[in-house]
């Protein structure tokens, strides 16, 4: 008699234990939205190809945004003097430097927002360059950004902040970035960013 009881005695806290996550996740389910960084698939990645991490605030296609591209302290290796941002030529939308800034940047977590703590002064230029590709003429547009100051090479977390408003297509748009280091003439990749809009 007393086994029996103990018996069901542990079965009902055995459906408790099973049964009370599920309860507990049904409320917060409508709360959970889209994951909108972060995620990125590379086929036949070479091995000159770094994957640099990102940030944006909305992914849908012909929204206003407000994209992160951050310069975490392992992807300087060195003190920049001069960034380069080049935007893909398929990324249609209206660029204007008062839309773009660059920070000193606290990267966003489960507990935490991504966010600007600091803005850096640099004179930030967009420049056109037409080039052909395969008997198609096309136009890169460069950000370059010149910090009155070198960026060093620190353990602070850096972004460019872009606000535009999303292409009209959805897909895959990669952005590149260049920079030049303190003693150097040219400049060298850093690294790319892969962001998604929906």
């Amino acid at each position: 008699m007393f086994k029996r009881k103990n018996l069901n005695l542990n079965l009902k806290i055995l459906k408790l234990f099973l049964i009370t996550p599920l309860l507990v996740s049904i409320p917060l389910s409508p709360f959970i939205g889209d994951v909108k960084a972060g995620l990125e698939l590379q086929w036949d990645q070479d091995t000159g190809y770094r994957r640099l991490k990102w940030f944006q605030k909305e992914a849908k296609k012909s929204l206003r945004n407000k994209i992160y591209f951050f310069l975490r302290p392992f992807d300087r290796k060195t003190g920049l003097l001069k960034i380069d941002l080049v935007v893909p030529s398929t990324f249609k939308s209206t660029l204007k430097t008062k839309n773009i800034n660059f920070c000193k940047v606290e990267i966003g977590g489960f507990e935490s927002r991504t966010k600007c703590l600091e803005n850096i002064p640099a004179d930030i230029e967009i420049e056109n360059e037409d080039i052909v590709i395969k008997n198609k003429e096309s136009t890169i547009r460069r950000i370059l950004i010149y910090p009155y100051k070198p960026i060093p090479r620190n353990k602070e977390n850096y972004a460019i902040v872009l606000k535009a408003i999303n292409p009209r297509r959805s897909g895959l748009y990669q952005f590149h970035s260049y920079g030049q280091s303190e003693g150097k003439v040219s400049s060298r990749y850093v690294g790319s960013w892969t962001i998604v809009i929906d």
